[in-house]
């Protein structure tokens, strides 16, 4: 009987232990080497951007000048990273984009889509801002330069990008919008 009991309370054990250890990985994508990396906990208490990227989206990749202009600015403020949820795409191939785009960001490898789930992205590039206390505050465009895949105003008119790392520095959590859908390429196999 003592045998069976402890059976019993050892099963449940392990599956309180794998529910737990999935919340400690749910925020967790891979560095390029493979590493587990939960970019919240490296964060310092500073609000956390990520910046979803596909390596063949054309969107992508003009917004470059204008996701590191931000960084740049907002550097001591908040904690920035590129994320790439393309599962297809090797280390390599996003080592090369990223040189070739002159980034100087820390870089995520989002193949299970962890970071995706919990931003509630669906297009690249879409970003995600969290406050210090780790809440979304905003998921969506940087700004409204595109209108569609093929038009593009001559200069944004609205910064949501900017406006949400503002408030999550400033720990406000009220914003006009906290989603707004960008223009780009979707992230396949989204959940």
């Amino acid at each position: 009987m003592r045998r069976a009991k402890f059976c019993i309370n050892s099963m449940w054990l392990g599956t309180v232990l794998a529910v737990l250890c999935g919340l400690a990985t749910a925020q967790q994508a891979l560095d390029l080497e493979g590493h587990a990396v939960n970019p919240f906990a490296a964060a310092s208490g500073k609000p956390v951007v990520l910046i979803f990227l596909r390596r063949d989206c054309p969107v992508s990749g003009r917004y470059a000048p204008v996701i590191q202009k931000i960084s740049n600015e907002y550097a001591n403020r908040a904690t920035f990273w590129l994320v790439y949820p393309d599962k297809t795409d090797s280390p390599q191939e996003i080592r090369k984009s990223v040189a070739d785009y002159g980034y100087h960001l820390p870089v995520l490898r989002d193949p299970e889509h962890a970071l995706v789930k919990l931003s509630r992205v669906q297009i690249t590039p879409e970003v995600a801002v969290f406050d210090r206390d780790r809440q979304l505050i905003y998921d969506g465009r940087i700004d409204d330069w595109y209108i569609d895949l093929s038009r593009a105003r001559p200069a944004p008119t609205t910064h949501e990008l900017r406006d949400a790392i503002t408030a999550a520095t400033a720990a406000r959590t009220t914003l006009a919008q906290k989603e707004v859908r960008g223009v780009g390429c979707y992230i396949s196999d989204v959940e």
